[in-house]
């Protein structure tokens, strides 16, 4: 989900040196106040977009009804003065972050869950990726007398269902989604029905679950557990659920294609405690610091988290190892994003606003830290200074990603290429730069033996969408194309900068 217009809120630098997923998306049919649990839902989904937040109900006497707010769930969505106005059994939500590079202005008219009065009634969309040709789309909806109403790619789904000639909203839904390309989880609603589609490579994920006779659509396991739901399966690749009732319609309207689920999912979006392709995110984390203990291994006294995305990751280094784990750094658990920045001086305290080095454990020490990725190194700069004020011996990075050279195009915010630190330097050079001891990063044969059970990486038809590792792209990112900022290495859908 992607906005042409709408620039990134302000942030500490710990935020912007990590990749961001853009939304979580959230619904249910079939229980009372349904609202509360969407909003629930979404809470457990904060880390997938935390600048906004919305969502949609239905009922009878009440019709549709909306609520739309920028910040946190629990600051907005726990008032029982808003939730009151959001009535029903059927409700939609969805959390998000913006896109970077953008400009304008933030309007709230861009916050979804989307409506529309279509011509059958009402309809509610939220969408979870980024849609490639959002751009030609756009143009060509505009040239045929759409007025758009957001700066969201989201919208064209909306346009183009309006446009269709299809019997009913479901297949309407299809219809438009058939139009569209690249990465989309979709959850919809009518005032009967909850469906939730995946693109045919699922490359975002779409969970299904239970709660008494209601069903349940959310992005991740861990929001089906905060409201005591039973994770049935995950939607699969290419498939729509229509859920009318207790009842649950499944269909595959796109043509099947391998599955390319985004493996970095497993490394670093999803909570640890999520059930991912039926396995524990955090074992996978745990399982990649195995092996990166394996291929890159170095002489210390302490192996450390960069938390928390960083922690199950270092444990399994440790495991493998043998060298001890500690808790070198200290995360403040009540920084959030929206913090107060009186000053530039303040604002320039950066890291240390959010994280603060164990003095006492790490003094004369040799550490091994262990984080998720390395963006465009800020961060890491200013952790190595604070282990180096704190009195470390030796300082030693070790990554549990291989290292990012390429921009994602299906719903993850990250910087142009040439902002990318592992996209100008060679792996002597970042380590150079940074100031470290060393650096090492998990090969990308080596994160698929942690994420596929031992499997490498098949090079020939790649199992995850791996392309902000190995720039090879599973769907043409057509604006980008048809825009020139981008060509395609030849026999593969891999930009390279003009």
């Amino acid at each position: 989900m992607t906005n042409l217009n709408f620039p990134s809120l302000p942030s500490l630098p710990f935020d912007d040196d990590k990749l961001k997923e853009e939304c979580g998306i959230f619904g249910v049919n079939g229980v009372a106040e349904a609202a509360n649990f969407v909003a629930l839902g979404l809470h457990a989904l904060q880390h997938r977009g935390q600048e906004a937040g919305g969502i949609v109900s239905y009922a009878p006497k009440a019709g549709f009804n909306s609520a739309r707010r920028f910040g946190y769930v629990r600051d907005n969505f726990t008032k029982a003065s808003l939730m009151d106005t959001l009535p029903g059994e059927l409700s939609i939500g969805h959390v998000r972050y913006s896109t970077s590079g953008s400009k304008g202005q933030t309007q709230i008219r861009d916050v979804q869950p989307l409506f529309a009065e279509l011509a059958m009634g009402g309809v509610a969309i939220a969408h979870n990726g980024n849609l490639t040709n959002a751009n030609a789309l756009r143009k060509e909806l505009i040239q045929h007398g759409s007025i758009f109403q957001s700066s969201s790619d989201s919208e064209c789904i909306v346009h183009l269902m309006a446009r269709s000639f299809q019997a009913n909203i479901p297949e309407r839904l299809k219809d438009a989604l058939r139009r569209v390309e690249g990465a989309f989880s979709v959850i919809a609603m009518t005032r009967t029905k909850l469906m939730g589609v995946r693109d045919a490579l699922g490359v975002r994920p779409l969970m299904l679950g239970k709660l008494g006779e209601a069903y349940v659509l959310a992005s991740e396991t861990c929001a089906l557990d905060i409201i005591g739901a039973e994770f049935i399966r995950e939607i699969e690749p290419g498939e729509m659920v229509v859920i009318t009732g207790g009842h649950i319609e499944s269909s595959y309207p796109f043509t099947k294609a391998p599955s390319r689920f985004c493996i970095f999912e497993h490394v670093y979006f999803s909570r640890p405690d999520s059930i991912l392709g039926g396995r524990s995110v955090y074992e996978t984390r745990r399982r990649i610091g195995v092996e990166l203990a394996k291929e890159a291994p170095v002489e210390a006294d302490l192996v450390c988290p960069v938390p928390d995305s960083g922690t199950p990751a270092a444990i399994g280094y440790s495991q493998e190892s043998g060298i001890p784990y500690a808790m070198g750094i200290i995360r403040n658990q009540y920084m959030g994003r929206t913090f107060i920045e009186p000053t530039d001086q303040i604002r320039n305290m950066g890291v240390r606003l959010k994280l603060n080095v164990n003095r006492a454990l790490i003094k004369g020490k040799r550490v091994i830290l262990v984080d998720d990725s390395v963006v465009r190194g800020t961060t890491t700069v200013k952790i190595r200074e604070m282990f180096e004020d704190a009195g470390a011996k030796e300082v030693h990075f070790r990554i549990a990603s291989p290292p990012t050279q390429w921009p994602c195009f299906y719903g993850v915010d990250t910087p142009e290429r040439g902002k990318l630190l592992a996209s100008t330097m060679t792996q002597a050079q970042m380590q150079k730069h940074l100031a470290v001891d060393s650096l090492r990063f998990i090969s990308l044969d080596g994160l698929y033996r942690a994420v596929s059970e031992g499997k490498p990486r098949n090079t020939n038809q790649p199992q995850y969408c791996d392309a902000c590792f190995s720039g090879e792209y599973p769907i043409a990112p057509s604006d980008k194309i048809n825009a020139n900022e981008i060509e395609l290495k030849p026999g593969k859908q891999a930009p390279l900068p003009l």
